[in-house]
Formats: structure tokens, sequence, C-alpha cells
């Protein structure tokens, strides 16, 4: 084959590439609706396919939307292996399991806040892991890529680990304390490295804590950012040395924080999210950003405060390119 027939099938394969990147980056939804009603959605979380998921407190389900779709269908059927209420979801890709915090509300009694793993393809059951302290709750969670996985939990104001293979959680930092006195919100987790970092919601403030050779949590390091942030929830890892945070103060936001050694520098992406943002995840070079609408669910009966009305159950797209 002569050089111009070659640069010309060059020239061709390149096109055809960048109009399949165009073509796919195009297919991605504005706005994924979740098929439900009563859905208030806490946590969201996307696989290396596309597929979307998100957790359900009002139904105790989770949700899947398929690559590329605009609705999220049900995915974890309610009951599953006994799960409860449905908070924080992590795909793990490279495990192929869905991980999800289950938690009872409501009066005490029943089963406690536990960490349970699902098929990332079928949403078959794979195991549940109650946690070790009483009175927790289970809120997010995060993997390493040996396939430990860490978990939040918000009342007590620790991280529990399930380590490669164990067959029960421990608790792995916080328990002194170092994460903030109980009555905080421990809340969001993203793995950076060889360190974890978790978010306050009350407090808004972020740790750092770094993983230790033996698999042991580092002393908790509060990071300092160049300006603060208002109650941060969902948070998920941008590339090396960032993270992108949803926050539910100054009218809801998505920021990124980029993090050189325990300094952390806050950029705004976007801000306006009314109804609540609880959870944010990245398809490609799209973030979309779930707004939970969970003071609707927290309205008491009987409130004279007027009722908001019905809205669809939505994550919208926001671009943030490449970490």
């Amino acid at each position: 084959m002569s050089k111009i027939k070659l640069k010309a099938s060059a020239l061709a394969a390149s096109v055809i590439a960048a109009s399949v990147a165009t073509l796919a980056h195009g297919a991605l939804p504005q706005t994924i609706t979740v098929d439900g009603e009563k859905v208030f959605p806490e946590s969201m979380t996307s696989s290396a396919d596309g597929s979307v998921y998100f957790g359900s407190i009002g139904n105790k389900m989770i949700y899947r939307a398929a690559p590329g779709s605009d609705k999220a269908e049900p995915f974890v059927q309610p009951g599953t292996d006994g799960v409860q209420s449905t908070f924080g979801v992590y795909a793990d890709s490279k495990t192929n399991t869905l991980w999800a915090c289950s938690n009872l509300l409501g009066p005490p009694g029943g089963p406690p806040a536990t960490l349970y793993a699902f098929d990332l393809k079928t949403g078959a059951a794979k195991g549940h892991y109650p946690f070790v302290t009483a009175g927790g709750l289970c809120n997010d969670i995060a993997t390493t890529a040996d396939g430990t996985t860490y978990a939040t939990d918000t009342q007590n104001m620790q991280v529990e680990v399930l380590k490669k293979g164990a067959t029960a959680l421990t608790v792995w930092a916080g328990a002194d304390g170092g994460l903030g006195p109980k009555g905080g919100a421990v809340d969001g987790i993203s793995v950076l490295g060889k360190r974890i970092i978790v978010n306050e919601l009350a407090a808004s403030k972020l740790f750092s804590v770094e993983i230790g050779k033996d698999g042991a949590a580092g002393t908790p390091v509060e990071i300092t950012l160049d300006r603060p942030i208002s109650r941060p929830d969902g948070m998920r890892t941008f590339g090396k040395s960032a993270v992108l945070i949803v926050e539910g103060g100054d009218g809801g936001k998505l920021e990124k924080v980029t993090f050189d050694g325990n300094n952390g520098k806050v950029e705004l992406i976007k801000q306006g999210y009314p109804d609540g943002p609880v959870a944010v995840t990245v398809v490609g070079t799209t973030a979309y950003v779930c707004e939970g609408q969970l003071s609707a669910m927290m309205r008491r009966p009987g409130s004279s405060a007027p009722a908001a009305a019905p809205k669809p159950f939505q994550a919208t797209a926001v671009e943030v390119g490449k970490p």
C-alpha cells in the first residue's frame, strides 16, 4: 500500500473514531429521571459502562439507568436480602459489586445499619455486613484498588472498613473523636491514592486520613481550604488530586476541591440546586448532580407549612471535562 493510501486510511480511521466519540458524548442525556414516586434519593454512582445507579430512602430499593438512558428503572427490588432504606451507593466495576448503605429509619429496634453488596450487572444479592458500633447510620462508601471497602457512620462519627476477603466490618477511623464529636455528621467519602478524604456536613469540613502500609488509619487531619464550603454531602474522586463535592448551603452547589498536601483549593463549577443536592457522579466528562428533595420527605404530618408540589426525582448534567 502506498504512503498516500496509508495516510488516507489513517485519516479515515481518525475521523471515524472522532465521530464515534462525538456521538457517544452527544448521547448522554441532560437529565436522568428516576421512574418512581417518593424515591427521595440520597446517593448516586456510576459504573465503567456508563450505567447510573440511585439509592432510594423512600422506596427502600436501588434504581439503574442503562448507559445513555434518560430513565432510571427499578434494579434492586425492595426487601432484597432484607435491605432497608438505601442511602449511599457505590459501583466498583473492578469487582462487579454495587455497594449500598442500608438503614432502618424510625423507632429503635430491627436490623442495624448495614453495608450491602449486590451484583453490579444483575442486582442479585452478594452479601451484607452489619455495622460494628450500635446506633450507627451507614451513609456513603468508597473502595481502594485492592478491594478494601470503606463506609461512613454518620451517627458515630466514624469510618468502618471491610478488608478484602473479610467477613465482618471493623472500625477504621474516628473512634477517638478525630473526625469530630458525636452530634456532627460524617457524610461523604472518597479515596485519593493512599489516603481517604471524609467530609463533615454539619461543620462544613474536610478531613484526610492516611492509609498505612498495614492498612491502619493514620491520625485524621483537617484540610485547610482556601475558602469555606457549605454543608458538603455527596463526594467523588476526580483524578489523582481532586474531588467533586455537592453542597447543600448557599442555594446548592457543585464544587471541585484540588489538594496539595493538606491544603485544598475550592473552585465553583455550578450553583443553583434548590431541591437539595445530595450526590454527584461522573460519566466520561459529564458530572450528574442529584437533588434528593429530602426536605419534603422530612415534613411532619399536620405541619402548618405548605407542602411542596411533587416533582420528578432527577439528576442533571454539567460538563466538567477531564480531571
